[in-house]
């Protein structure tokens, strides 16, 4: 799930200030902490083969972000692709992977276990391990 800050609904609009908010983004119940996580991550860059191994070769965490700039496609298990774009505040629930259209600045909130076990998991892929 993906929406440009404009269609956020504005709470507060007053001079010089803009309060906008979406309720039920994503639900972080049945998680313990979260970590922040900032990603560069050049055009074409491709996660699916370092998830190759986990569950149906997915990423398995929920994250919640910002696409400072660039542009990202999710892809979700269902096969339904999203386009995220500079300036989107998304949420990507547990079963995703993603590829990069243009150089993207990336900002993530994410169960630090979960997603811990996913970094881990491509950093023994980037080593050869699995």
């Amino acid at each position: 799930m993906r929406i440009a800050k404009t269609d956020i609904p504005a709470r507060i609009t007053i001079p010089g200030a803009t309060a906008r908010q979406i309720p039920d983004f994503g639900d972080a119940s049945g998680y313990g902490a979260i970590g922040a996580e900032y990603f560069s991550l050049g055009q074409g860059t491709d996660m699916a083969p370092l998830l190759q191994g986990l569950t149906d070769d997915l990423c398995q965490s929920p994250h919640w972000g910002y696409l400072m700039e660039g542009e990202i496609i999710v892809t979700y298990k269902d096969g339904t692709h999203e386009s995220v774009a500079a300036g989107d505040m998304f949420f990507w629930p547990p079963g995703h992977t993603v590829r990069v259209e243009k150089d993207a600045e990336v900002v993530l909130f994410s169960p630090q276990h979960e997603h811990g076990q996913v970094i881990d998991h491509m950093l023994g892929k980037l080593a050869g391990e699995a």
